[in-house]
Formats: structure tokens, sequence, C-alpha cells
């Protein structure tokens, strides 16, 4: 039985959305940070930070001030750790900068999404920031869809949503320390890592996906514990590597 070519096209994509105002978009980012159910886990997340924070007794404003200019949980934690336990500032650094080095990669991927029609190195520099876990993730997602002109601001948007929602968390967070308890506090810290790998596997899609996705969850238990921090960038990049290289052996024998 033959079936109709027409069944098995896929369907057309999407036309890419149109507005002329960069204000518009700014807007229209900033509203889709706050409404994702990424948002949610990061909120969640940031509580935790914030209970963290008021548990060690780290000052609020100086806690949010490192959500607003690292925007990074586990390099957040990194420094309020070493902070508080006395480590020399220079070593707090130079471990919160191995931490962030894992996001490299990141920035590299979804940089040609966040370009718009005129190069502007300020502006990309600053939508670079924003590049976390959950901006890389959903940006992904997001971002091809939107015409050149308003990539920029949608994406300043978006990542300005993304930081507002935290730093929002983390006020919350410390306010109910007391009554957050210790445990709970902890648990909620591991939902930035548990929505990542949760969109990841929502967003996959072609089988390097998903190679790339095993390969990283077999090799993190070996690589977690090696010296400098760079187990998960190790494992990300090591895993993507492979898989990527696999992926296109499998489509040259297609």
């Amino acid at each position: 039985m033959t079936l109709p070519i027409g069944n098995l096209a896929p369907p057309p994509a999407p036309a890419p959305e149109r507005h002329h105002s960069t204000l518009g978009w700014f807007g229209r980012g900033f509203v889709e940070g706050l409404r994702s159910v990424a948002t949610m886990m990061l909120l969640g997340s940031f509580i935790g930070f914030g209970a963290l924070l008021e548990g060690v007794g780290f000052p609020l404003v100086a806690g949010m001030v490192s959500t607003m200019l690292i925007w990074a949980l586990p390099a957040q934690v990194i420094l309020i750790g070493g902070v508080v336990s006395g480590t020399a500032l220079p070593a707090v650094a130079l471990a919160v900068t191995l931490s962030s080095i894992r996001l490299l990669p990141m920035v590299v991927s979804i940089a040609p999404y966040m370009r718009g029609p005129r190069r502007n190195l300020l502006a990309e520099a600053a939508c670079a920031h924003f590049v976390a876990m959950t901006m890389w993730v959903e940006g992904l997602r997001l971002l091809p869809r939107i015409p050149g002109e308003g990539r920029v601001p949608y994406t300043l948007g978006l990542g300005s949503g993304y930081v507002a929602i935290s730093g929002a968390g983390t006020l919350v967070g410390y306010a109910l320390a007391g009554s957050v308890p210790g445990p709970l506090a902890a648990g909620l810290l591991l939902l930035t890592p548990l929505s990542f790998t949760v969109l990841m596997v929502r967003n996959a899609r072609g089988a390097t996906d998903w190679l790339a996705l095993g390969a990283g969850l077999a090799l993190t238990p070996l690589t977690m514990g090696l010296a400098g921090g760079l187990d998960l960038m190790i494992a990300g990049v090591g895993g993507g590597t492979l898989a990527y290289l696999v992926g296109r052996r499998l489509e040259k024998r297609r």
C-alpha cells in the first residue's frame, strides 16, 4: 500500500512573528520570561537560595546583587560558601570563574540567535550575560521564530524577566527562611538542574539530541569530583562532541 506523499510531508513552519517596536519586543520577551514553566522552577530554586542566605548570615543586598551580576546558581552558592567560610577573595573569584566556564559552550551555540541585522557588540555582550541553563534551553526554542530586528530586545526582555523572578525568589526565600526547613531549602536548589534536564528532554528532536543527553548522563558520574570544578564542562563538552560525531556518522549511513 502506497501512502500519499502529502501525508508524509512535515507541517509547514509557522511564519515568523512581526513587530516593529523595539520596546514592544522587549516587553514581549519580558512577559514570556515571566509566564513560562521554567520561570516557576527558577522561582523555587531562588527561594531556596534566599533561605540559604539567611541561614548562613549573608547580607540580603549582597545576595540580590549576586543574583543580578552572576545569575548562575552554582556559582552563587560557591561565592556565598567561600565568603562565609573566610576563603581569600581571589580564590573565591577563581572558583566562581571556573564554575562559570561551563556556560561558554552555551553562549557560543546560542549567540547567532541573539544578533540583530546590525552588529552591536555592546548589545550582544548584554545578551550573553543572561545566558545560563534556562536562557540557553528556552532561547533555542523561542528565538528562531523571532525576526532579526527583534532578537536583541526580545533576548534582553526575556533575560530581564528571568533575573527579575530570580531576584523576587531570593527576597521571598530570605523572608521565609525561618519557616522553610533546611532539607526543603536544599531541595529547592535542585530545581534548576532538574528543570534543565526536563526542558532538554522536551526540546530533543533528532538522534543527536538524544545521544547528547545519554552521553552526558553517562559521563557525569565518571567526571564528578575532578579538580578545578570542570566536571560538568568535561561531561557536557565531551558528551556533546561524542554525540555529534556519532550522529553525523549515522546521517551519512542513511
